[in-house]
Parts: C-alpha cells; sequence; structure tokens
C-alpha cells in the first residue's frame, strides 16, 4: 500500500482519536482509535523508509518471537513473587495464568505443525483467532491506560474523591495510603492557589473490618495535617461504581455545580474513569503508584473485569474471530 494512503489512514483515526477523546476522554472506544492511528502511522513511517524498511522489518520479525518469550517468562517471574507476598488467592495468580495460556497455544502450536492433522490445525486457527482479539483488546487497554493516566488533570478543582480499599485490621493498607497520599497533595496544591477544596473518603465497611474504609482514611489524612472540617465521609459504598454515584449525591448537595479529580491507584485509572462516566461524576480520575510487582497482575485483573462486565459482546466478537478456523475444518471435511 502506499505511504500516503496509509499516512492518510493514520492521520483519520488520529482525528477520529482527536475528537472522542475531546468530547469525552471517559471512554473505552478512544483506546481503539488511539490504537489504530499508531498502527496506521507506524506503517506509513516505515513506508517513509524505502528500501531501508528491510532493517526495521527484520528488527521485527527476530524481535516479537523473542519479546514473547520474555513476556512468558516475566508473568511466571511476577506471578511467584505475587504468590510469595500476597499469598496463593484467585486474584494474584492472574499473570502466571497469562503465561501457561501462552506456553499452552505454543505447545499447540507446534503439536499442530507436527501432526499436520486438519482438525487439530483448524482448531489451532481458531484459538489463534479468540487469542488476537482479546490481545488486541488488551492492547487497547493497556494504550489508553497509559495515556489516560499521563494526561494532565485540572487543577481547579471543588472536591478531592478518594477511593477506598481493604482495610488491613481496621488500620490503612499501605496501597491506600498511596492514593490519600496522592488526593492529599491534590488537595494542597488547589489550597495553595487560593481554592477551599474539600477531600470525600469513600467506602463501606466489611464484615470483616472493625470500623468502614471511609473512616480509617479519614483519620489518616487527619493524621496527617488534613484538618476534620474539610473531610467528608461516604460510608455507604461496597463497589467502585457505588463510591461514585453516593459521592456524587455528596457533591451535588455541597456543590451543585462541583467539579472534582477521583484518585485512584494507577492500575485502576481508566476503569474508575469508565465508572465515573456511568456514574455521570463531573471529574476525571488520577492515578497513585503502586508497587511495581503488584501492578502487572492489578492492571490484568481490571482488564477482565472489562470483559466480564461487557461479556456478552466479547463473547461474540472472540467466537467470530474463531470462527475462522472452524470454516477451515468445514472446508477440510
Amino acid at each position: 500500500m502506499n505511504t500516503l494512503v496509509w499516512l492518510a489512514f493514520g492521520l483519520g483515526w488520529a482525528a477520529v482519536f482527536l475528537v472522542s477523546f475531546l468530547i469525552d476522554r471517559r471512554r473505552l472506544r478512544n483506546g481503539v482509535y488511539l490504537v489504530f492511528a499508531l498502527f496506521f502511522l507506524g506503517f506509513a513511517a516505515l513506508g517513509s523508509l524505502g528500501s531501508l524498511a528491510v532493517i526495521p522489518l527484520l528488527i521485527l520479525a527476530v524481535g516479537v518471537p523473542l519479546t514473547v518469550v520474555a513476556l512468558t517468562v516475566f508473568l511466571f517471574v511476577n506471578g511467584f513473587t505475587m504468590i510469595r507476598r500476597e499469598g496463593l488467592r484467585a486474584s494474584s495468580v492472574l499473570t502466571t495464568l497469562a503465561g501457561l495460556v501462552i506456553v499452552g497455544f505454543g505447545a499447540l502450536s507446534l503439536l499442530a505443525l507436527g501432526s499436520r492433522n486438519t482438525v487439530l490445525i483448524s482448531l489451532t486457527i481458531s484459538v489463534a483467532g479468540m487469542l488476537f482479539y482479546v490481545s488486541f483488546v488488551f492492547c487497547c487497554f493497556l494504550a489508553y491506560s497509559v495515556f489516560y493516566g499521563r494526561v494532565r488533570q485540572r487543577r481547579d478543582v471543588d472536591f478531592v474523591v478518594v477511593l477506598g480499599a481493604g482495610l488491613i485490621r481496621g488500620e490503612v493498607s499501605k496501597l491506600l495510603a498511596g492514593r490519600l497520599d496522592r488526593g492529599r497533595q491534590v488537595w494542597e496544591r488547589v489550597r495553595g492557589r487560593g481554592g477551599s477544596p474539600l477531600m470525600i473518603t469513600s467506602g463501606g465497611q466489611g464484615a470483616d473490618e472493625p470500623v468502614s474504609e471511609a473512616r480509617a482514611m479519614a483519620d489518616y489524612l487527619i493524621s496527617t495535617g488534613v484538618p476534620a472540617g474539610a473531610v467528608l465521609l461516604e460510608d455507604k459504598s461496597t463497589t467502585t461504581l457505588e463510591n461514585l454515584t453516593f459521592s456524587r449525591r455528596i457533591m451535588l448537595e455541597d456543590r451543585p455545580d462541583y467539579r472534582c479529580v477521583i484518585v485512584t491507584s494507577n492500575y485502576h485509572v481508566l476503569r474508575a474513569a469508565l465508572y465515573a462516566r456511568r456514574a455521570k461524576v463531573n471529574g476525571q480520575v488520577l492515578g497513585a503508584p503502586t508497587a511495581r510487582y503488584f501492578w502487572p497482575n492489578a492492571f490484568l485483573r481490571e482488564f477482565v473485569a472489562v470483559l466480564v462486565e461487557n461479556r456478552w459482546k466479547n463473547i461474540v466478537l472472540c467466537l467470530m474471530f474463531g470462527a475462522v478456523g472452524l470454516l477451515g475444518l468445514v472446508k477440510g471435511t
């Protein structure tokens, strides 16, 4: 394809992304537009190299298999680290499972190629189609999460909402403390510019928790110098969507024309933004740093949660991509 055609497609998708982003940056489709734009612009850049384009193509040919191997090793190492530090539970083995999927598909592919069995080859192609779809959606989710997390948020806000996380023996965990410290930094910055923001700690009380997350979070903020009068509690929520819905009610009652920033962990930013849009919260989401070993598994958990929330759409699309292999099976028989 002509370089100008690649460039035209790339710029077209970039324009679609920009318009969609400006309308509402809290939409997952923005990630799809971003990946399409990067894909076509990347090929346009390759085309502009002329005969030299063979060099990056060779690098890709060698680099992609090596990257897959390195990624697999990383996933297993991270999985073992998660289990060692966080314990063996369903929420801490996602990176290990992802590594097993890659190894399993590699073994299936080698078996299919070696056997030359039509049924096995068709099955492999079908699985490859479904994995391609999931991988594409993951790339969109990852690319836009990184992009969204680096976009500068507005500073003139009325509220800083900090989303809760589980307590440890009634005390704020390190992960939750990171969110609260980030929220306090935003609160101090707004006050330094002459604003009078309030902080909202959002989180209900679990069955095994002596106090609500909101109460423990408020106590933590007060202990770090935030005046008690500047902290409002939302202590009824049990999910992220409820965090945002109930916090919105508090903000509307206090200041109907409010603007806010929502603070959560960096791996949780995009899903929180999607929920904020659903709850009609007038604000964007800011991420707090998370331990490096914890981020990959937590981010995968967020991705899986988004897939499950849109399960029927994803199942249909996944089966459509997998149908390529089934068509090959029908043709072969």
